[in-house]
C-alpha cells in the first residue's frame, strides 16, 4: 500500500520570489479567506514564532487573525505582510 503525505503548499515557500507569487496568486482571488490562509501558509513557512516576535503580536492573535472567516484590522494586516517581508500594490486593471 502506498503512503503519501499531505501536500503543504509551506513546504515549497522557500524563497523570496515564490512567496510574493503565492501571494499574488492568492489576492487575485474574490475569497478574502483566499488571502488570509495564504498568508497562513507563508506564516507557518517562516515560522510562526518569528512572525510573532517581527510584528509585536502574539502567535495566538496571529493565529486568529490569519483565521477563515477572521476580518483582520488593516493595521494588523499591514504588520503580517512588511514581516513577511512583501508589499502590496495596486495595478489598473481593464475589463
Amino acid at each position: 500500500m502506498n503512503q503519501f503525505t499531505p501536500f503543504d503548499a509551506a513546504d515549497y515557500l522557500d524563497d523570496d520570489e515564490t512567496i510574493a507569487a503565492y501571494i499574488s496568486a492568492a489576492l487575485e482571488e474574490d475569497d478574502p479567506d483566499a488571502f488570509l490562509g495564504a498568508l497562513k501558509t507563508v506564516a507557518r513557512a517562516r515560522g510562526m514564532t518569528q512572525l510573532a516576535k517581527d510584528t509585536g503580536l502574539g502567535r495566538e492573535s496571529l493565529y486568529k487573525a490569519l483565521a477563515p472567516g477572521a476580518k483582520p484590522r488593516y493595521d494588523t494586516l499591514l504588520k503580517v505582510v512588511r514581516a513577511l517581508g512583501v508589499t502590496l500594490q495596486a495595478k489598473t486593471s481593464h475589463v
